[in-house]
């Protein structure tokens, strides 16, 4: 009799930690992101735009990413998404602006857009594009993005970092810029992308899937460690208990 009532014990005990752990880790995937979230200044890279579904009764259906226009990218291609369509708009910057070589740049891309898929409840996708020539003068760049549901909500990804430093309601997404490696350059090679906007084609498998994937498994794989860990515990203490 002891013996089982130990055993509830552990298991509820188990059940709850496990129940917070979850709690606890999967808000810090349900914002819209950039992976991987740094890149090198002056350089090109290539982004994924991941896009989480947090509603359990609407799928996202639209998915519009701004670009910044004080520091335009004029480059870029995407990657087609299958049951997505794309399209980059490009068009005139509210300003003139003078890039790192010096030239004056009236017109950049604006915005891209996917539509006419679904991210289901408890799915998220990546959007990958290519991007260059990055700034040299900025350390981040700011990605604007706006979710659609498929319920007509919308869900606006633009607020700036709190002056606390805590995390804001609907972070933007940022891509962090860092200063190239001493010997790395420019990273203009024939590995920058053509500087023009088209799609490019996908690969068998997506290098950005398989890292969201080996990630979460780790994350699962942690959880379970610890809610072992903290389960054995309790049932010691118990077994000691009744014992006694």
């Amino acid at each position: 009799m002891a013996f089982t009532a130990v055993t509830r014990r552990v298991a509820t005990v188990g059940a709850g930690a496990l129940a917070l752990a979850l709690g606890l880790a999967f808000p810090a995937f349900a914002h819209v992101s950039i992976q991987p979230g740094t890149a090198t200044q002056g350089g090109w890279t290539k982004i994924a735009f991941r896009v989480p579904n947090e509603r359990d009764n609407a799928s996202t259906s639209k998915i519009e990413v701004e670009f910044p226009t004080d520091h335009p990218l004029p480059f870029v291609s995407v990657r087609p998404v299958q049951g997505w369509d794309v399209k980059v708009t490009r068009g005139e910057l509210p300003a003139p602006v003078v890039n790192d070589d010096g030239d004056k740049v009236t017109e950049s891309v604006l915005k891209i857009t996917w539509s006419g898929g679904k991210i289901n409840p408890g799915e998220f996708q990546e959007f990958e594009a290519s991007l260059g020539p990055l700034p040299k003068s900025v350390d981040q760049l700011q990605f604007p993005t706006v979710q659609t549901y498929t319920n007509g909500e919308v869900v606006k990804w633009a607020d700036a970092p709190k002056a606390d430093g805590s995390e804001a309601d609907h972070p933007v997404p940022v891509l962090k810029l860092v200063a190239p490696a001493e010997g790395e350059g420019d990273q203009h090679g024939a590995a920058s992308p053509s500087p023009s906007v088209a799609a490019v084609a996908a690969d068998a498998e997506s290098p950005a899937a398989e890292d969201a994937s080996d990630g979460t498994a780790r994350l699962l794989a942690g959880i379970g460690i610890a809610v072992g860990v903290a389960g054995a515990a309790v049932g010691v203490a118990g077994l000691r208990r009744s014992r006694s």
